[in-house]
């Protein structure tokens, strides 16, 4: 999903945010104007990154807001996994906190809001045509032997475990496996965030083979295009994964919450609409 005019002005915008250097500038401007067809957001970014490496040696660094976003969900872990727990349906459940947990995405927004982060929780609900596609996700599920769910930020991945234990409860044939980033890469999760919260404990851990967030399918690692390739349920986490994956012929299950202009007005919706959608 190419970087429309849009999408392309606002990572410029973000760009000049973080540096003043003329020269490093220029090089990012060039990218942007001459990105190619297939040329998304996140890969976009990992060229930038390349770039300020370039000039200032290191890449931007996120680790220590990185580490509060997954403090922040560790301390209340408990008490979602009660709710989940003693909800309705627990499945479910945990999915739609899943999908809230997105919200904590500094790729898309450039605050984090704790008081409208968890008053999503008390309003979670599936459209008409939402249901329809969990219910093709389940009997993927229930089919399906491998399962790979494609991960976003921190934060979210705690919520992401708990899914994945309600997942693992109902469907305890599936082997799960969880890619995360294969570097540092704004506040995105990589295998030794999932480790920090425990993800490794439920799921296999492989890395994308880059730090690009999203899933970039020339630029993965053999060993993910592999994962990637043969798993029976594909679950894709977040903005990033859609504009990098969506097309590329895959049956794949995505789930965001729409945070930016460019998907809102792809998806007609509010901002922080919840977004749950099949590609065949």
């Amino acid at each position: 999903m190419r970087a429309n005019e849009q999408c392309a002005e606002c990572l410029w915008r973000r760009q000049t945010a973080i540096t003043d250097d003329p020269e490093c500038l220029s090089e990012i401007r060039k990218i942007i104007d001459e990105r190619k067809e297939n040329d998304c957001s996140p890969y976009l970014i990992y060229l930038f990154n390349e770039v300020h490496k370039k000039y200032t040696g290191k890449r931007p660094s996120y680790s220590e807001v990185k580490k509060s976003h997954n403090d922040m969900m560790l301390s209340m872990e408990d008490s979602f996994r009660k709710r989940i727990e003693e909800s309705v349906d627990p499945l479910k459940t945990s999915f739609l906190y899943a999908r809230i947990g997105n919200y904590i995405d500094l790729g898309a927004l450039r605050h984090i809001d704790k008081e409208t982060f968890l008053s999503q929780f008390d309003s979670a609900f599936l459209s008409e045509n939402e249901l329809a596609v969990f219910r093709s996700f389940l009997l993927k599920c229930q089919n399906g032997k491998s399962f790979l769910l494609l991960a976003d930020n921190c934060g979210e991945i705690v919520l992401d475990k708990l899914f994945l234990e309600q997942l693992k409860k109902s469907y305890p044939q599936l082997e799960i496996t969880v890619m995360v980033r294969g570097g540092e890469v704004l506040n995105d999760a990589t295998a030794e965030d999932a480790a920090y919260v425990g993800l490794d404990r439920i799921a296999r851990i492989v890395s994308n083979g880059k730090p690009i967030s999203g899933t970039v399918y020339r630029a993965l690692s053999d060993e993910a295009k592999t994962v990637l390739d043969t798993s029976d349920v594909i679950f894709a986490k977040g903005q990033g994964n859609y504009e990098s994956l969506s097309g590329q012929g895959l049956n794949v299950f995505y789930s965001f919450l729409c945070k930016c202009d460019m998907f809102t007005s792809i998806f007609n919706v509010p901002k922080l609409t919840g977004i749950f959608l099949e590609e065949k």
